[in-house]
């Protein structure tokens, strides 16, 4: 039976929170201190959206946490996409005031010197092998290391839920992981399976103290829930996420893939919650949500333009989705609607906090 620790937090206390929620989850019986070991930190939007990429304070409580219990060899990754730039995210999200906090190290992963290379699978892959026949690329650092995945508690237009099994997204694949949308939930089932295979520990922290519900990552709106989760199966914390969120886990395909395939629990029957008590939790987020932008991908992944998805997003005229992407979030949905939700959200107490984070 896998175990996911939650704990509700306060600005006051959420760094030594972490340390509770840490050692609730038996982090020190899964990872091993002697091992490198990589903070997987989330970026969906270089500019701060609230809920939207993971907190200053949620990369310093746990490099905090890990650091008190001997793990010296800390690294905080992080990844670009085409249409965010990891540099800018890292100073505007203040993940670099906390990765100094700690006194550690980062790394971009799709940039250099990082080295990729060709990873052949000891397992059978659902898709990636078919999408990417060519070879599988990943990070050569990633070989015999640990990986603490750090994503938030939000919605997702192409799988309803994002958390730990999508932040391992960013950091296996390359530039063209947008390859592989109209495929998703395969594609996360199989980063998974390789994870298990490259990964000599594997641990998710999920920042929910503000959470997003909508059509996520960068259109959502913004929610005060001042929830911690942990665990060291992502298929448990995601299902767990899920269900506080209004989901029945077993009906996202990717949960329930990875549950028939024996890589975690996604029934929340056979998942053991400790800390604070949740049984009885209901957001009524929204479910598969859209924005005008995803719209418009969907009709390309899924629908009547199928069978031109190869020249529109694979191709040397692919840029125009990435242009199409940037105008919409950066020029309209976010002067339009989204800085309002900032400015609301930034008088909350987690709003204030993360202003005068230092």
């Amino acid at each position: 039976m896998s175990t996911v620790a939650i704990l509700y937090t306060s600005p006051e206390t959420v760094i030594e929170d972490y340390g509770k929620l840490l050692n609730l989850a038996k982090l020190d019986e899964v990872i091993d201190n002697n091992k490198s070991t990589f903070l997987k930190v989330n970026i969906s939007w270089q500019h701060y959206y609230p809920a939207c990429s993971s907190t200053p304070w949620q990369i310093e409580g746990v490099g905090k946490y890990l650091q008190s219990r001997g793990f010296s060899d800390l690294t905080a990754a992080h990844n670009g996409t085409v249409v965010v730039n990891p540099h800018e995210g890292r100073t505007k999200n203040k993940h670099n005031l906390a990765e100094d906090n700690l006194g550690i190290n980062h790394v971009v992963l799709d940039e250099k010197p990082t080295e990729w290379i060709e990873y052949k699978p000891k397992n059978k892959m659902i898709i990636l092998d078919k999408i990417f026949p060519e070879g599988i690329f990943i990070p050569k650092i990633f070989f015999d290391t640990n990986i603490v995945h750090l994503p938030t508690v939000k919605t997702h237009v192409f799988t309803q839920m994002t958390g730990a099994m999508k932040n391992a997204f960013g950091g296996l694949l390359n530039r063209r992981r947008h390859w592989t949308h109209s495929v998703i939930h395969e594609t996360l089932v199989d980063l998974l399976q390789i994870q298990k295979e490259i990964h000599s520990g594997i641990f998710a922290v999920m920042d929910g103290t503000f959470a997003g519900d909508g059509p996520g990552p960068r259109a959502m709106r913004i929610h005060d829930k001042s929830i911690l989760l942990a665990s060291a199966d992502q298929v448990a914390i995601d299902a767990v996420a899920s269900k506080l969120m209004g989901f029945d886990p077993m009906s996202i395909k990717k949960l329930n893939l990875a549950h028939e395939k024996g890589l975690g629990i996604a029934n929340t029957n056979e998942i053991n919650c400790v800390g604070d008590d949740i049984s009885n939790v209901n957001w009524k987020f929204a479910k598969n949500e859209n924005t005008f932008a995803s719209i418009g991908q969907k009709i390309i992944y899924h629908g009547p333009l199928k069978p031109l998805e190869g020249l529109l997003l694979r191709s040397f005229i692919s840029p125009w989705a990435y242009t199409a992407s940037n105008i919409y979030h950066n020029g309209i949905w976010r002067p339009l609607i989204g800085k309002r939700r900032i400015s609301k959200s930034m008088k909350t107490k987690w709003g204030k906090y993360f202003s005068n984070y230092q």
